[in-house]
């Protein structure tokens, strides 16, 4: 497509969202759980293009945001060992614990890897027979198959020491918790373009049922992204409420069954905490017994004591969509992304990160 072309298309939804805005005569809200979507919404300035009354707010949708503390202070833990090699993603090492991170003890000698796959822990633990190789298994639907397949293929292997922290999540039944959250209000979700393509749309079918909400699947463009907004602000508009795709190349109903069977396969659903949102039921992922001897929390358990930490830090009710990080006391002061206070402002796909690099305008603060 043309940028002459994506202009003219992007200036007709708008137009669309405008009208139907106006005839919903309320406020519309409508928000996105996924972090790419927060950062491709922001570098397009899609926010200041909408009419007064729609406003986008930001979900849980970055897994380093929503990792709690007892987590972190967990790898920092078995980071600690001498026995224990650490591999995990980059954004993980500046994630605060209760007491400290893993960029600190990695500082004072821990042997912590950065990998770029789950399966890049499968060479470190056949290189380091005589070490337990942990990897920090965070994420959403999307990355949980690859942690999955580690596993598997360490089995094949005969890798007996390699081993999963896990802290996977699953976003349905946390959408669930912020529709029975009275301090939520929106009127319909931007879905997560890539927990789709492994869920399919399906999994999503209870918010008009059960919530008589619209959700619209979408890619991360400007144009896709308007698009999703203009059939979310129709449907509001006219008190329908449907799940919609409009991601059709890559997604579909029933998402990709090879993929999910291999997460069905190693992961059962347990409760799972979650930062700022608390215990959900059914939300998070562990290791079922066939492959418990790959989970380190049963291998070597640690008693671990989280101290709650005392902070202005309001990164719990910004994932909530409760309020805008610009509305935390510390936004922009004390916590910047050279100086996280808090996770939100950690990950490059951190709500409170994205607030800081893209929002700079007054018209985007306002919004």
């Amino acid at each position: 497509m043309s940028a002459q072309e994506e202009r003219r298309q992007a200036q007709e939804l708008v137009a669309v969202i405008e009208r139907e805005a106006k005839a919903a005569g309320r406020p519309l809200r409508f928000m996105e759980v996924c972090g790419t979507h927060t950062v491709s919404i922001f570098r397009a300035g899609i926010r200041q293009l909408l009419p007064e009354n729609v406003e986008l707010v930001s979900g849980p949708g970055c897994p380093v945001c929503v990792t709690p503390d007892s987590y972190m202070d967990k790898a920092i833990a078995y980071a600690e060992r001498d026995d224990v090699i650490i591999t995990t993603f980059g954004d993980m090492l500046k994630v605060p614990g209760s007491r400290s991170s893993l960029n600190e003890v990695r500082a004072k000698g821990a042997d912590i890897r950065i990998v770029y796959s789950p399966l890049d822990s499968v060479k470190v633990a056949a290189e380091n027979p005589d070490k337990k190789v942990v990897f920090l298994a965070v994420g959403f639907e999307t990355t949980a198959p690859t942690a999955a397949a580690t596993v598997i293929a360490a089995e094949k292997q005969g890798l007996k020491n390699l081993y999963m922290l896990s802290a996977h999540k699953l976003v349905p039944p946390v959408m669930h918790a912020l529709l029975n959250d009275p301090d939520v209000k929106v009127d319909g979700f931007i879905l997560p373009g890539h927990v789709c393509v492994i869920t399919g749309t399906k999994p999503f079918a209870f918010l008009p049922a059960q919530y008589h909400l619209p959700g619209v699947v979408t890619g991360f463009e400007a144009v896709p992204i308007l698009r999703s907004l203009a059939r979310l602000t129709t449907m509001a508009a006219r008190g329908e409420a449907a799940v919609e795709n409009e991601y059709p190349s890559v997604v579909r109903t029933d998402g990709n069954p090879v993929s999910r069977q291999l997460t069905e396969q190693v992961y059962e659903p347990v409760d799972a905490e979650w930062r700022g949102i608390g215990m959900v039921p059914k939300s998070g992922l562990r290791m079922r017994d066939a492959f418990a001897a790959h989970d380190i929390e049963r291998i070597l358990p640690l008693d671990i004591q989280t101290v709650p930490k005392k902070t202005a830090c309001r990164c719990g009710d910004v994932l909530r969509g409760v309020v805008k990080p610009v509305e935390c006391p510390l936004f922009g002061k004390a916590c910047i992304p050279t100086h996280a206070v808090g996770p939100c402002m950690v990950s490059v796909e951190g709500v409170c990160a994205a607030w800081y690099k893209y929002g700079r305008g007054r018209f985007i603060y306002g919004k």
